[in-house]
């Protein structure tokens, strides 16, 4: 049986954990080759290991998405690998939370490089093997293959969270960036939508007192949340538990699947019913 992302080749950022090892599996599992990207090598040459185990085609590119010069380091690695590249999910980032009169500039910016500028530069930099592609198949008569961006966001962006200006901040920022590559390479055929994932059971999100860090820079960021919060949050919820990574990557898999072939700038909510 035909996998729904049979022939195409994928780059999904920030791939090594989480939902993005998740969507990296799911996509292989259902034909795309897949590049596998991760700031530390280890765990995205793990996912790679067991995409290949499990019969699919996968290569691990870690780096720093927000290394002004990475983006098209990857994203010619990818096509110089496999050859095209169909879909960009830009899925890598972290969080550095604090409130406002505390919150410092780097902080801010850190945050801001990660969930706004790196996917800008990564769509830019798929551009001429996405945009220019699609553009010569149009002109000479053929319909153009199918490409797509997918963007993840976040119930922060869309709705606020104390102690995470700079990544509410940026989680809407990159709705703004995908309405308009939407309108931009709509004519193209390339659609662009985006993902807010709410409470997802991830390293992102599991209790703060784990003291699980990211480094970033030489320098070691406290993530998760704190446990009293973290039992507080189901309660908020109309499905009552967190989502699991593999069903965020279902959304993914459906928003880059032909079964939206018709879906474009839009935001799918992957909550759990929170905030309805």
């Amino acid at each position: 049986m035909a996998g729904l992302l049979d022939g195409q080749v994928a780059l999904i950022t920030g791939a090594g954990r989480g939902i993005g090892a998740a969507t990296a599996t799911l996509f292989a599992r259902e034909g795309a080759k897949v590049v596998v990207n991760d700031l530390n090598a280890e765990p995205a040459e793990a996912v790679v290991a067991a995409i290949r185990e499990a019969g699919g085609e996968a290569i691990a590119v870690p780096g720093d998405v927000t290394a002004p010069d990475f983006p098209e380091t990857i994203v010619r690695t990818a096509v110089e690998t496999f050859g095209k590249l169909n879909i960009l999910v830009n899925n890598a980032g972290f969080t550095w939370d604090g409130v406002i009169h505390k919150m410092t500039d780097e902080q801010w910016q850190t945050i801001l490089d990660v969930h706004a500028t790196a996917p800008f530069r990564l769509i830019r930099a798929a551009a001429p093997y996405m945009r220019d592609v699609a553009k010569q198949e149009l002109a000479e008569g053929r319909t153009p293959e199918p490409r797509c961006i997918i963007n993840v966001s976040s119930t922060s962006g869309l709705h606020g969270n104390a102690g995470q200006a700079n990544y509410a901040t940026a989680k809407m920022g990159i709705v703004g960036l995908t309405k308009t590559v939407a309108k931009e390479w709509g004519r193209f055929g390339i659609r662009c939508n985006a993902v807010a994932f709410g409470y997802i059971d991830t390293r992102l999100t599991q209790p703060k007192e784990k003291g699980e860090t990211v480094e970033v820079a030489g320098r070691k960021i406290a993530i998760g949340i704190p446990e009293a919060r973290r039992e507080l949050i189901p309660m908020l919820i109309p499905l009552g538990r967190a989502g699991t990574p593999e069903e965020a990557a279902g959304a993914v898999l459906f928003l880059a699947s032909p079964l939206a072939s018709y879906v474009t700038g839009h935001v799918l909510e992957v909550t759990g019913g929170y905030g309805i």
